[in-house]
This record gives structure tokens, sequence and C-alpha cells, in this order.
């Protein structure tokens, strides 16, 4: 039975990816951060236990229980939690970058590195890093996700190159609007970082908070359902050749597009433009 390790399973992108893999026959271990969303997804019929990006001790921890139910051997694994902290970048303080870093991107370094001596001894494995239209194209109020992403995008390109030849694959999945929770998420810590009162924007952000507390009157037009991420996943840990990137919605591939062949300052009207 091929086995897969997935992060971030409370809800969203995992928690439809763990479902999905499992019912395709794969062994799922389904991990979240809180013990409680862990015990719901085993009432459920996964395996799952916690897993916590911003801490190292965690993540060791879920290595070995993940190798300890296997016998030692994995098949891949999808990297995939991660939050947003909204705000004007000259409104973010270290903290909240480090912060964000922290889980967005040292998280996933540190669990793909962990896991990379036991694919190296199979002579297979995929690392599924899941980056976002964002990794991209920047975009104004997400310059804290923005930077993380983009900072994945280069990570997962050098370790692509450096497993040549392996049997490691490095894959990147780029959503773009998908039905999740993450602006909910993401209150906390705006709530905790941006002293948005005190900003020279101040008139702006009443307006991003409108838009970041008051639940959507309609989804966005070009808006996809975690499945949609799920079906790119899929391909990259069972296609013989896996791609280098999954494009999943439509802003994406318009995205990819434009920043290949717009100057720069034209790309940015485009953005600016929506």
């Amino acid at each position: 039975m091929r086995s897969i390790l997935i992060t971030g399973c409370s809800s969203g992108i995992g928690y439809d990816a763990a479902h999905s893999l499992k019912s395709r026959g794969w062994r799922v271990l389904a991990t979240c951060r809180q013990q409680a969303d862990c015990d719901r997804l085993t009432a459920e019929g996964l395996e799952s236990f916690p897993l916590d990006y911003a801490s190292e001790d965690s993540i060791a921890a879920a290595v070995d229980e993940t190798l300890s139910r296997t016998g030692g051997t994995l098949d891949a694994v999808f990297n995939n939690g991660a939050f947003a902290c909204p705000g004007a970048v000259e409104d973010l303080p270290r903290g909240a970058l480090r912060e964000i870093f922290e889980t967005n991107l040292f998280g996933y370094h540190d669990l793909s590195r962990r896991l990379i001596p036991t694919f190296r001894r199979q002579g297979h494995g995929r690392i599924v890093q899941c980056s976002s239209v964002l990794g991209l194209v920047g975009a104004k109020w997400r310059g804290a996700y923005v930077s993380t992403k983009f900072a994945l995008e280069g990570l997962s390109d050098v370790l692509r190159l450096e497993m040549a030849g392996t049997g490691v694959e490095v894959i990147l999945i780029e959503p773009g609007p998908i039905g999740t929770r993450i602006r909910q998420n993401a209150i906390p810590h705006f709530e905790k970082w941006i002293d948005w009162e005190n900003s020279a924007r101040r008139a702006e952000y009443e307006s991003l908070r409108d838009r970041l507390y008051k639940p959507a009157q309609k989804k966005d037009y070009w808006e996809l359902p975690p499945s949609a991420v799920t079906e790119k996943l899929i391909h990259a840990v069972e296609s013989p050749r896996p791609r280098a990137r999954y494009y999943v919605t439509t802003p994406t591939r318009i995205a990819g597009v434009l920043r290949r062949i717009l100057p720069t300052r034209l790309l940015d009207r485009a953005i600016a433009k929506g």
C-alpha cells in the first residue's frame, strides 16, 4: 500500500486530499496542528496525529510516528498547512514575518529534509509543496504570505535540481482562489501584529477589515473547491512522470503567462486591475 503524509488536514485542501487519497487506496497519515482535530479525523476513519510546523520538536515527533507506523517507509509527503497575515508591508513588524516564515517555509523545509533520508534509502519519494498563485506574482496587503510563497518556490526549485537522479521528485502545486478558511484563520494574526489604527493607511484598512471580518456575499467568480487541488495532487503522486509545477485555477494560469511575457511595470498594472 502506498503511503503519504499530509499536513494541515483539519479543513480545506488537506482535509479533502486526505479523504480522497484514502478512497484511492493510499495509506494516509493525516496530521493537524491541534489534537482535537486529529481526534475528529480519527473518528472519521483516518490515521491522524499532531504536527505543528512552528515546532521543531513536533515535526521530529511526527516523522518518528510516521515511520514507526509504516515500518520505516513513505512514498510521498504533501506540505500543505499555511496561514496568512494581512497588512501593508510597511506595517509588518519583524515578529510577524518571523512567525509566518516559521510555519509557511521553515516548517516545510524541516519536514522535507527529515524525510529525504528515507526517500534516498528507498530510491524514490515525492515531495509535493502547496504553493500559491501568490508564489508567482505579488498582491497588495498580502506581503507576508507572498514572501513565504516566493521563498518556497525558490527553495523548491533548487531542491528539485539537487535531487535529480536520486528518485526523489520535488513538485509545486500552485492554487489560486480556493474555497478554504484561510481568510477567517488570518484574523488572529492580523489582530496580533497589525497596528492599523496608527497606520498611515488607516482609511484603507477600514475597507480591508470589512472584507476580512464579513462573510463574502458571493463566491469569487474564479474560486474552485479544494477537490481541484486534490486532482493535481493525485497526478503529482501517481504519475510516473509528474510535472514540476501544477497550476490549479484560471487566475494562476493567467498569472504564470503574464509573469513571463510582461515587463514589470505592465505586470504591476495588470495585477492592480485584478
